[in-house]
């Protein structure tokens, strides 16, 4: 009940009038003025109904106290019998507050987040996010049902969130040992080639582990290959040092043997993902004579930013003699033992551009190139009339690496170039603009080189015959183009052709770019989803394995999405380190943090949470074993009285549901007050 005034006048005037009323009845007892009293309440009484005076009432009801549960799914409580657990502690949690009249409980799961690119548990950001819209006073308390691994608890109960009581079910047994692997540090960036140091620590988690002090072995792998076996002592840091093979991404995987019984096997690995940074390639061309289609290779080569080029034409030959002195002529002599015998090495690819051998180069030099590519070196043939003539370098110990030998003639004539049955799964021509179609959207050649039988894959025919033809010799590769026309694209003849595309594409296969190769596995992730491509040149590739990081594996059908490119999509809804294999071929893919949080500690523990929950006299608590524990709903005064149960803060807080009002001089009650009075003073003078 609430008594209110709503005066008809302004207050100073009710204020006023009260005033004249009692000065008025003080002067009538100092005189004995006789109804001074009927007067006075008369007067009174019309000053109140003036003021207005309101009783008015209030009808309120309880507000729910609300209790947000935050429920960890992350991939750590998929450990072991945890899921089981979360599932009884939430089903036994909500039943037993649903017999606790005016809680209201907000259920949130949660799973692992990938925020700024790593993968952690975080439950606090959840629970603020959870009662955003909820006043601090009608928090009662908050439960958290987790492992205790979580990654974003506040250092106080500050940040909290009306600074609740927390109060924790710690799922997860108290006698789990665990071993892992951590990548302490390692570069992220190399150069193709050089020697880079990773440091590495293996820890060994719990009482109970056995031989937690014995050396173990730690398989070091790159880029799926086993490259060392270490014998290391657990909680020592140690230094590992490795080669970057390739360009682009490099992954190297640090591994040791499980222990029986321990936790998870999922942390027993840990990865680091490299860029491997390719110094320039060092190419040699090397031009038989000046012709039209020498430009063509140069300015390729030349706007490649990644090629130092080398470029030689022979402009004259030793059997040139025309009397010239020495001393007047401008050109330099060919450096040919520098070249070919001292620094071939240093080259990754060497190209004869319409190059015949007219005695320049030793026949012993030829040999040589020949076990420069059967070690690994990559050589390209662009041929011209003269590797049909007498003087073809065909004819030389070079030819024990060539794919095809001329037969010694010439094939004159105008044809299209078209890519061959086999070129359209290699990934060389396979996607060639215009290549797509009959005849192909490009210009026509005239000139071409027939040879005999072939060592190797015809990936471009010239009416038929090849044209072509790419070879691995030993750890090497060579590739033969078979004319000498390729310039007449570059001229724009005929709207011309995608010389550019296709000559880089031979460049670069022969100096083995992994996105080239015939045989490839790639993968890579696209937001939740797993994209597996495969290229092969055989009519279809087995089915891929996936590994996920939680130790579960799936079969993946590919299907055919060119001639010779499979590819597949896989859901996937755990982070960490993939491996995806097919036939030979094995590939890692990461997503997310390779080495975050929340694969590193997986053994659940109640020292995380306890500093917390001892703050806001909160509980932590493990089921294993011992069920849920006592839960009492408490008010603020009782909130630190202490004890085992998890608290619950009843609110205090209730809602508006409606206002009576009731106007005392309203109506005739009010009028039948004040005539009541005025009359009883008519009455008492008119005796007098």
């Amino acid at each position: 009940m609430e008594l209110t005034f709503a005066p008809l006048l302004p207050y100073f005037l009710v204020y006023a009038a009260l005033a004249a009323v009692v000065v008025a009845a003080i002067l009538g007892y100092a005189t004995r003025m006789r109804a001074t009293t009927l007067r006075a309440a008369a007067g009174l009484l019309l000053v109140a109904a003036i003021a207005n005076p309101t009783v008015s009432r209030e009808e309120r009801s309880a507000l729910s106290t609300v209790v947000p549960i935050i429920v960890d799914r992350s991939q750590s409580q998929r450990t072991g019998d945890r899921e089981g657990q979360t599932d009884a502690a939430l089903a036994a949690l909500t039943d037993r507050l649903s017999e606790e009249p005016g809680i209201e409980p907000r259920v949130v799961d949660i799973t692992t987040s990938n925020e700024n690119g790593s993968a952690e548990t975080r439950a606090f950001a959840a629970l603020t996010e959870a009662v955003r819209d909820v006043p601090p006073s009608r928090l009662g308390a908050a439960f958290l049902i987790t492992d205790g691994e979580i990654h974003d608890i506040p250092d106080d109960a500050s940040g909290l969130p009306a600074n609740v009581p927390v109060n924790a079910l710690i799922t997860g047994d108290p006698d789990e040992y665990d071993r892992r692997i951590e990548i302490d540090e390692a570069p992220r960036f190399g150069l193709v080639g050089e020697s880079l140091p990773v440091e590495f620590t293996v820890i060994n988690e719990g009482a109970d582990m056995p031989a937690s002090d014995q050396p173990v072995t730690v398989t070091a792998r790159l880029n799926g290959s086993v490259v060392a076996e270490m014998r290391v002592e657990p909680g020592l840091p140690t230094r590992y040092v490795f080669d970057i093979p390739n360009g682009g991404e490099n992954i190297i995987e640090l591994s040791v043997p499980p222990v029986d019984g321990e936790l998870t096997t999922v942390n027993n690995r840990a990865v680091q993902e490299i860029e491997g940074i390719r110094e320039n390639l060092r190419v040699l061309l090397v031009s038989g004579s000046p012709h039209n289609g020498e430009r063509t290779w140069r300015n390729l080569l030349k706007s490649d930013a990644s090629v130092d080029l080398v470029h030689f034409t022979i402009l004259r030959p030793p059997e040139k003699q025309d009397g010239t002195p020495i001393n007047e002529l401008s050109l330099i002599a060919f450096p040919t033992r520098e070249l070919f015998v001292d620094k071939i090495k240093d080259f990754d690819l060497i190209i004869f551009d319409r190059y015949q051998n007219r005695g320049v180069l030793p026949l012993l030099y030829y040999d040589n190139i020949a076990q420069y590519v059967r070690n690994g070196g990559a050589l390209l043939v662009a041929a011209g009339p003269e590797i049909a003539s007498a003087e073809s370098i065909a004819d030389t110990p070079l030819s024990a690496v060539l794919p095809a030998i001329p037969t010694g003639d010439l094939a004159e004539g105008a044809f299209y170039p078209e890519i061959s049955e086999t070129g359209e799964k290699h990934p060389v021509t396979r996607d060639l603009p215009g290549g797509g179609q009959t005849p192909p959207a490009w210009g026509r050649w005239f000139r071409s080189i027939p040879v005999g039988s072939t060592n190797g894959e015809t990936v471009m025919t010239a009416d038929g015959a090849p044209l072509l033809v790419l070879s691995r010799e030993g750890e090497g590769r060579v590739a033969e183009f078979l004319s000498d026309q390729g310039w007449l694209w570059a001229r724009g003849f005929e709207g011309g052709g995608p010389y550019v595309p296709l000559y880089r594409r031979i460049a670069h296969w022969l100096m083995k770019e992994p996105a080239l190769e015939e045989e490839a596995l790639t993968a890579r992730a696209d937001g939740e989803t797993l994209e597996i491509t495969r290229q092969t040149m055989a009519d279809a590739p087995t089915p891929a394995t996936v590994l996920f990081p939680s130790g579960k594996s799936r079969s993946v059908t590919l299907q055919e999405v060119e001639p010779g490119l499979f590819r597949a999509e896989v859901p996937v809804d755990e982070m960490g380190l993939f491996t995806v294999e097919n036939g030979d071929l094995r590939r890692l893919v990461n997503i997310g943090d390779p080495n975050a949080p929340e694969f590193r500690a997986m053994i659940s523990t109640t020292e995380t949470l306890a500093p917390l929950a001892e703050e806001t006299d909160g509980v932590v608590a493990r089921v294993a074993g011992g069920g849920l524990p006592q839960i009492r709903v408490i008010d603020e005064a009782q909130r630190r009285s202490g004890g085992a149960a998890m608290p619950i803060v009843a609110t205090s807080d209730t809602r508006l549901e409606s206002i009576r009002s009731l106007p005392l001089f309203n109506g005739l009650v009010g009028l039948a007050a004040l005539l009541a009075l005025i009359s009883a003073t008519w009455w008492r003078e008119g005796r007098s």
